[in-house]
């Protein structure tokens, strides 16, 4: 079967209100924490590409799937993220697939895609489990 034709695009991850003194990650397919960053008072972005195809479909290092249709990027956090003496080790997941069609055409025009998350939970501790967007926007 024939490999769909697929484009590369730009994506951004920003945890707002991370735990200060944690570790936040992108996590890849083999579950290694990419790029980790330890949380102080301000927001955390995560550059990184992703490619499209038509559908859409979503391919990359950084996506992961669970059945036929849902793709979704890994934050890692605490242990996960790398540092090993934290009390957290865990996971945000945050979908993809239901990025809209006109802001993947802005990513395919070269536009980044920026998706904002909160990265504390209302208990204080690193929000963790499917997290969704606060907002998705072009820039």
């Amino acid at each position: 079967m024939p490999r769909p034709a697929q484009t590369e695009i730009s994506l951004r991850l920003v945890v707002e209100n991370p735990v200060p003194g944690v570790a936040y990650s992108l996590q890849d397919k083999a579950s290694t924490p990419v790029g980790a960053q330890i949380a102080k008072t301000a927001a955390l972005a995560f550059d990184f590409t992703i490619r499209i195809a038509d559908g859409p479909k979503f391919f990359g290092e950084h996506v992961r799937s669970e059945g036929p249709e849902r793709r979704f990027i890994y934050i890692a956090i605490g242990e996960q993220a790398g540092q090993t003496r934290s009390p957290w080790s865990r996971r945000m997941k945050i979908d993809i697939h239901t990025l809209s069609a006109v802001l993947l055409a802005k990513a395919v025009a070269g536009k980044t895609i920026e998706g904002t998350v909160t990265g504390t939970g209302a208990d204080g501790t690193p929000a963790c489990a499917t997290i969704p967007a606060k907002s998705w926007r072009a820039v």
